[in-house]
């Protein structure tokens, strides 16, 4: 075997090859294979089985099967019957011990290339899939269909209405004949079929690959034969079989057997179905340029779309707690499955939820066209063949084995998104990065699609980086009952200043250290979506997503939302109504106590420019009491917006703010207590709490920075400007604010009497955000986060430490010092002076209640140096963003 080519995808999937036991070479492509306990059977593309002995590998026999290409081989699982099918409309039976023919199958319609075959024990039945887009099948037990190897009907007797026309003379041209054909073995017994055991356009493409599986989901018996069909029209299909045959009218001739639909899965969008594997309910299904799509047969859902090679995904098997796949590439993959373990409930406990790439490798440098697995003298074995005319033998032992990297026993796939998704320098705020802002959005919508979403990129324009938009659909019937919950967030991330010592490690590089993840954006924001997407999939595994989420991550939140608004409301047909907003864009107060958002600061930036109508001038050539100065206007100007106290001097300023109720005021008595219980240097109370009401509920005006025109010197600019920025709070109103700022501004500058003019710009704008705790989406995720972080505090508790491992102090019994009895708190109700410009919005653009679940610490260092997010607030958050999901 060659060395290892590079890897078919850069997805992280290690690029290790098992032991290479053995390379069995042949003269023709091998399109099909089949393993025994004994043997392995490859059919070859000159109509060939050969075969070799499992345990020396040597040569035992090559028969010449059929008179072209051998497409298919199916092996029984009692390993009585082995089926072969072929670029021909016949269809072999062999003894895959003697190596006897034992039947022969045609049927009498001119059926083509006959790709799929399969074979039902329970009725002795046999099934293929055709060119001509139908589904065959007869009995091999029926002696009603039994005739005469020189039947009329056979294929190589009966005439071609095209094939076998006359030319002017009378005359027709003779059929094709090759001296092989005359090797191919005499049938012992050779079966018609019925004209009516038919199932025309089964699909609206060839159908390709074929199952028979036992009770695969909740509407049939568990020991149910199902069939399942995958086409060249994209489509995957369950058919229910029975012993009575189809009615018609014109015929009193019975029929033995036929196949009723039950479900069609997929779009007849041409992307073939080119394999098939079923674990359980779980269906996956290979398919065109590398895509193996994830089904859960139960609620007709796709949970996850796999991109697990470049080329065509031709065969799929399972085994040993895997899923094997194979492709026109040459690379072989192998990924942890959907699999139970003890009983088959169906819930989230017994379910894997990891669905991860565990190796890729080469296995051939031509196209793999066939594989099969098998066990061998305690050797798990993985067969693979390709139209280099080899045969390969891979050992896979312990091929379940996770591998450890450090973050529990294998590595969650959820850490590994977020691993990928960080390495996107997503930064909205600088030109040069818009690229990378561009390919983190791609990303994310892959990411999406993978997991079973429907997916679009939103933008109004060029000139902003798209929103991601992603559809789970809840399996609630019919659809218009289900609930609907958006879920917002953002992709791009602020600036990461690399200069010196400022950050330990690579910012676009997630790196694990202490029990925190670090990077930039790893907590604002990129962390808590993947908690959020994470906790879809793992309700679409157990099967308990009632409700449709839809994802809207933006690109553009750290500056300013720009072009947000717009998007949205050129796609709100396509975003539907929302019954729930949620989003999860900020942090704890300390680094202890769980927090719930239900209050934000909105904002206004503007920016206030004096201009003169002289140029830059020289302060002693031309100054004087005559000059109007831009920038001494313009200071002037500001010092009369505030004043002692930060006072805001702008009349009415302060009309509209909601009073404090009795409520709120005992809120903020118990956050301050419970701050100051966890550090008294944040005290006194009463201060702590005055601090806090300011910084949260009352509106604040800020001067930033002035610029000037000209270079350094005694210049005077004849140009001056200042950036303002407003905080407002709920009950102030962003236009009325805004009327109110420039008649202050110009009444205040038309007292100076100046000859140079004022323009006042608003360059950004979010409206305050208040939220009501005591309503529904609350109560829930109130619920949510008491069962997620609940028991882990008492534990901490009950051990002396909290969840950093830090000492804390152990209530006591006042009488015999006795400790007292951990209990789990709710979480705080707490409001933010900062500002998220959607909320609001998309609050009222879908008329639905918001609620805010801050995912990480105090300490999490966000839009800093060394930004963080824990590992537990991650898994914390994806459970407590499930149990929301799952209950809404």
């Amino acid at each position: 075997m060659p060395t290892l080519q590079p890897r078919d995808l850069d997805d992280g999937c290690p690029d290790s090859a098992p032991e290479q036991l053995q390379e069995l070479k042949h003269d023709g492509s091998v399109l099909a294979i089949a393993v025994s306990d004994d043997y392995i059977f490859a059919g070859t593309s000159k109509g060939e089985i050969a075969i070799w002995s499992l345990g020396t590998y040597q040569l035992v026999q090559t028969i010449q099967a059929h008179k072209r290409s051998v497409l298919c081989l199916f092996l029984t699982e009692d390993s009585k019957y082995l089926f072969s099918s072929a670029c021909e409309p016949i269809v072999s039976v062999w003894c895959p011990k003697t190596f006897n023919r034992l039947y022969e199958i045609y049927s009498t319609y001119d059926v083509g290339d006959v790709f799929s075959v399969v074979y039902s024990p329970q009725r002795e039945t046999v099934y293929f899939g055709t060119q001509t887009q139908d589904i065959q099948w007869i009995s091999l037990k029926d002696p009603a269909r039994r005739v005469a190897h020189d039947s009329p009907n056979h294929p190589d007797k009966r005439r071609h209405r095209f094939f076998d026309s006359s030319t002017v003379g009378g005359t027709s041209t003779p059929r094709r004949t090759e001296d092989h054909y005359a090797l191919i073995p005499r049938a012992q017994t050779v079966l018609e079929v019925d004209q009516g055991a038919v199932r025309q356009y089964a699909h609206y493409g060839w159908v390709f690959c074929m199952r028979i599986v036992k009770g695969p989901a909740v509407f049939v018996d568990a020991d149910e034969e199902v069939l399942v069909s995958g086409g060249g029209d994209g489509t995957i299909k369950l058919w229910r079989l029975s012993d009575d045959g189809p009615e018609y009218d014109d015929t009193d001739e019975k029929v033995t057997g036929d196949i009723e639909e039950l479900m069609v899965l997929g779009e007849d969008d041409s992307e073939s179905v080119m394999s098939i594997a079923v674990d359980g309910s779980f269906l996956y299904a290979g398919k065109l340029r590398g895509i193996i799509e994830l089904w859960d047969l139960d609620t007709k859902q796709k949970l996850r779309v796999i991109k697990a090679h470049d080329g065509n995904v031709n065969t799929l098997q399972m085994k040993f707690g895997l899923l094997w796949s194979g492709a026109t590439g040459g690379s072989v993959s192998k990924h942890s499955t959907v699999h139970y373990s003890g009983n088959t409930n169906g819930t989230a406990e017994n379910v894997s939820q990891k669905y991860q790439c565990l190796s890729r490798w080469k296995a051939h440098h031509a196209k793999i066209l066939s594989s099969d697995v098998a066990t061998h003298n305690n050797d798990e074995l993985f067969i693979t063949g390709a139209n280099d005319n080899t045969v390969r033998v891979w050992r896979v032992n312990c091929a379940s084995t996770q591998t450890d990297d450090g973050v529990g026993p294998s590595e969650d796939m959820m850490i590994t998104s977020l691993r990928q998704f960080v390495s996107y320098k997503t930064v909205s705020s600088r030109p040069e990065f818009t690229e990378d802002c561009r390919k983190g959005a791609t990303f994310l919508g892959s990411l999406f699609k993978r997991l079973g979403a429907e997916v679009e990129m939103l933008s109004t324009n060029g000139l902003h980086n798209p929103v991601v938009y992603a559809k789970f659909s809840g399996k609630l019937e019919p659809a218009e009952k289900r609930k609907r919950i958006l879920f917002y967030g953002h992709y791009d991330v602020v600036p990461a200043d690399m200069k010196g010592d400022n950050w330990q490690t690579d910012p676009f590089k997630l790196t694990g250290r202490d029990g925190y993840l670090y990077g930039r954006g790893v907590s604002d924001n990129k962390g808590p979506i993947m908690a959020a997407l994470y906790a879809v999939t793992d309700l679409l595994q157990a099967k308990a997503l009632d409700s449709d989420i839809v994802f809207l991550i933006e690109g553009e939140e750290e500056s300013g939302s720009r072009g947000f608004q717009d998007t949205i409301q050129k796609n709100k047909d396509l975003i539907g109504h929302v019954d729930y907003v949620l989003l999860a864009n900020s942090y704890w107060l300390d680094d202890e106590v769980p927090c719930l958002t239900y209050g934000l600061r909105g904002v206004l930036h503007a920016t206030v420019c004096i201009d003169s109508k002289h140029p830059d001038l020289h302060s002693g050539v031309d100054g004087s009491n005559m000059l109007s100065e831009p920038l001494s206007d313009l200071t002037l100007l500001l010092s009369k917006l505030k004043s002692s106290k930060n006072h805001v001097n702008i009349p009415g300023f302060y009309d509209g703010i909601l009073p404090v109720t009795e409520e709120e005021e005992l809120r903020y008595d118990d956050i301050a207590s419970i701050l100051m219980r966890r550090n008294p240097a944040n005290g006194p109370v009463d201060a702590l709490k005055r601090s806090l009401m300011a910084r949260w509920r009352e509106p604040n005006l800020t001067i930033h920075r002035y610029n000037v025109s000209g270079p350094d010197g005694s210049l005077i600019s004849s140009h001056a400007t200042a950036n303002v920025s407003i905080r407002l709070v709920p009950g102030q109103e962003v236009e009325d604010v805004i009327t109110l700022l420039k008649e202050f501004l110009r009444e205040e500058f038309a007292e100076f009497e100046s000859e140079n003019t004022l323009t006042i710009r608003i360059d950004n704008k979010a409206e305050p955000w208040l939220g009501v705790p005591g309503n529904y989406i609350f109560r829930t995720l109130e619920e949510a986060v008491m069962k997620a972080w609940g028991p882990v505090a008492a534990a901490a508790e009950e051990e002396g430490t909290n969840t950093n491992g830090v000492e804390v102090s152990l209530p006591v019994n006042g009488t015999n010092g006795e400790l007292t009895a951990p209990r789990t708190r709710k979480p705080l109700y707490i409001r933010e002076g900062g500002s998220i410009p959607p909320i609001r919005f998309l609050e009222k653009e879908f008329n639905a209640p918001a609620a805010h679940l801050p995912c990480g610490q105090a300490s999490d260092a966000a839009h800093l140096h060394n930004e963080r997010l824990r590992v537990m607030n991650l898994l914390k958050s994806r459970e407590i963003f499930g149990t929301v999901f799952r209950r809404l």
